[in-house]
């Protein structure tokens, strides 16, 4: 029976996918893998057990991801898994930043006990929340992976004008994005030119506080800023000072802190970004059969840190080795093997910046002897067979 660690409430279509021979709940011992969705596993005493941790979402700064890697255990997330459902709540922020929905409906609310006077009231008022539209502005668009491309595709098809801005954009994107999506070459064209500007772009020491004073003085005045990413992609200080003179008319983000709660010209949406039923059905589909699959044939699709390798299934023996991207490392482990008088019957081996792996396909058994020698090979960081 293989363990399966579960945090948070993760949706049972995807616990469904492990199938027979697996056991999975809040208190399982001895895990082989965890599904996880917003909990924090920074404090958590890791067993030596787990194998891999699947994040059922795209985020995983809950995750200490550089801290499992060294020890050799894989984390997964779920990229597009939840993209709809991002997407959808960036269109209707488009519209709420643009025409003061949510402040109109708030003072709408303190209309009550007025009577017959209400309509008359609300005609007289309305004006206060008059807004622009959409179509025929100009939105920039600052990451274009999954949810990003998504977002640049809708709102063109609204009738905006949208520029999008990625130095990272892969070829798989760039196919799946509308070509009438033009290209920006320097944040600074988005900043200068754009009437909204949507961020999707992972929190890390680049763009930690990329929208602070020096940047929103780079905007135009009135500027209108979605932020369904990080809110640590912001300074607070500098929105709440910008959002007070008008330079920024509307700030929307959907990780709400202290600092930009119950402040006039700021939504603060409760992280609903990912909170429909078919999202959390997606992400955790997904997380689960990543994780099976590592877990039984040792093939990695979604790693953070280390590289994808589809593996297939194993025929007979299959020896999976997760080491540093430092020389001679496969030389060695092959020859280890070939020592013990085995027959590689295949080798896939994949790097991605500091990690490697790679997978030795092979007739027969290996000793306790011959996995000793494999991990102690230098630079090696966790060593496991499966058997067929």
């Amino acid at each position: 029976m293989t363990n399966i660690l579960t945090f948070n409430k993760i949706a049972p279509i995807g616990l469904e996918r492990f199938g027979e021979g697996y056991n999975f709940g809040e208190d399982i011992e001895n895990p082989a893998g965890i599904m996880v969705r917003s909990a924090s596993m920074h404090e958590f005493d890791l067993p030596e057990t787990v194998l891999g941790v699947a994040r059922a979402g795209a985020g995983v700064n809950n995750i200490p991801v550089e801290d499992y890697a060294d020890r050799g255990v894989v984390v997964f997330n779920t990229p597009g898994a939840n993209a709809n459902s991002v997407k959808e709540l960036v269109v209707a922020s488009l519209f709420l930043s643009a025409r003061k929905v949510v402040q109109g409906i708030e003072w709408a609310k303190k209309l009550k006990g007025s009577g017959d006077q209400v309509p008359s009231l609300v005609e007289k008022g309305k004006a206060e929340f008059a807004g622009p539209e959409v179509t025929g502005k100009r939105l920039g668009v600052v990451g274009l992976g999954a949810i990003g491309i998504l977002v640049a595709n809708a709102a063109q098809k609204l009738g905006m004008e949208v520029h999008g801005y990625d130095p990272f954009l892969s070829t798989e994107a760039a196919w799946v994005l509308n070509h009438h999506i033009r290209r920006a070459t320097t944040l600074k064209e988005i900043y200068a030119t754009c009437d909204y500007i949507s961020l999707h772009v992972p929190l890390n020491g680049d763009t930690r506080g990329m929208i602070n004073t020096e940047s929103i003085g780079q905007m135009k005045d009135g500027i209108r800023i979605l932020n369904f990413s990080r809110a640590e992609l912001a300074d607070p200080d500098a929105i709440k000072s910008a959002v007070k003179s008008g330079k920024v008319s509307a700030y929307v983000v959907d990780f709400p802190t202290d600092e930009v709660l119950d402040v006039d010209g700021i939504i603060a949406i409760p992280h609903l970004g990912a909170s429909t039923p078919e999202s959390e059905d997606n992400c955790a589909v997904m997380a689960a059969g990543q994780l099976k699959d590592y877990i039984e044939n040792g093939s990695i699709r979604n790693a953070v840190c280390y590289p994808d390798l589809n593996a297939g299934f194993p025929e007979h023996g299959r020896v999976c080795v997760l080491h540093r991207n430092i020389p001679n490392v496969l030389t060695k482990l092959s020859g280890f093997l070939t020592a013990q008088g085995l027959n590689i019957e295949n080798m896939l081996s994949k790097s991605k910046k500091d990690y490697s792996y790679t997978v030795l396909d092979f007739d027969g058994n290996l000793t306790d002897e011959t996995v000793a020698a494999l991990a102690g090979v230098t630079g090696v960081i966790r060593v496991r067979t499966i058997y067929r």
